[in-house]
């Protein structure tokens, strides 16, 4: 087994893509993200916004017709677009539609609040299927796959970043992550054919089963709802812009993290919120960047 490296300020700006002064909104890739459903409208708007305050050019955010009105006036810098609806939920009827605007883009997020039907694993799995964009699956994307897990294993493979928390963990795999964190995730990649796998919690662990990474930073103030969200919308970002997925994971985690440290020092871990961290991204980010 390879040894695990602990993630830091140099090895992230070692992987950072640069970006050349003559670039334009297609130089820095473009985002796909389906997301969303009743009662859930703050998911894919903080994704959403935080893969725009990652860095990537364009962002697209897919959401069910029923909530389209609410996420509009939400987005300033992102584009939503309403999809077939069912039941308050994206309907298996809007796969083509999502595949026309995924198979447009760089890198796609799939899972933030999207909600639990046959129908929406239907959509997932058909998402999944149709395109070779490399894919964050976050959230009800995991839950989708916990519920057909041979079919979304085939379907995964290298280009797929799996976010499970604990309790997605077991879900997925049947059982609960043990104390050897950096096995689990080694477990869960093996299972979803060599995924990225990134298994949430103090000291998130990072894998594709050859390169595994430790997180070094994050504080308890950021295990609030939403925080993944953020954590996902900025992963998709930097996939869209270039980066090989695990480098990507690992670095958005680190990112993430470091900003909720920020937000620790200035707010406190009571006060402090989902929303914040993506506000502290650009102290996070300027000392990271290079150009050519």
């Amino acid at each position: 087994m390879s040894k695990a490296i602990p993630l830091s300020e140099a090895l992230i700006r070692s992987w950072l893509p640069q970006r050349p002064e003559d670039g334009h909104k297609g130089t820095f890739g473009k985002v796909c993200i389906l997301a969303g459903s009743e009662g859930y409208t703050g998911a894919p708007v903080l994704a959403a916004r935080s893969a725009v305050r990652g860095g990537t050019g364009l962002v697209f955010l897919q959401v069910p017709r029923c909530i389209y009105p609410i996420i509009a006036v939400k987005c300033d810098e992102a584009m939503p677009a309403p999809l077939p609806d069912e039941g308050g939920a994206c309907s298996k009827e809007a796969l083509p539609l999502v595949l026309e605007r995924m198979n447009s883009c760089d890198a796609a997020l799939i899972g933030p609040g999207l909600g639990q039907s046959d129908g929406l694993d239907s959509l997932v799995f058909g998402a999944l299927e149709h395109t070779q964009l490399p894919v964050v699956l976050d959230a009800d994307g995991l839950n989708a796959a916990s519920r057909h897990r041979n079919a979304i294993a085939h379907a995964c493979g290298p280009r797929c970043i799996m976010t499970p928390h604990d309790g997605e963990y077991r879900r997925l795999t049947g059982r609960w992550p043990d104390s050897d964190r950096i096995e689990g995730a080694l477990a869960l990649s093996r299972a979803f054919h060599h995924c990225v796998a990134v298994l949430k919690g103090h000291n998130t662990v990072v894998t594709n089963g050859a390169e595994i990474y430790i997180n070094t930073t994050g504080n308890a103030g950021m295990a609030k709802g939403g925080s993944g969200d953020v954590l996902g919308g900025l992963m998709v970002s930097l996939l869209a812009q270039g980066m090989e997925p695990v480098k990507a994971a690992a670095a958005a985690v680190w990112i993430h993290g470091r900003a909720g440290d920020l937000c620790e020092a200035e707010l406190g871990q009571r006060a402090m919120t989902p929303c914040d961290l993506i506000g502290h991204f650009a102290p996070v980010l300027k000392p990271l960047e290079t150009r050519r």
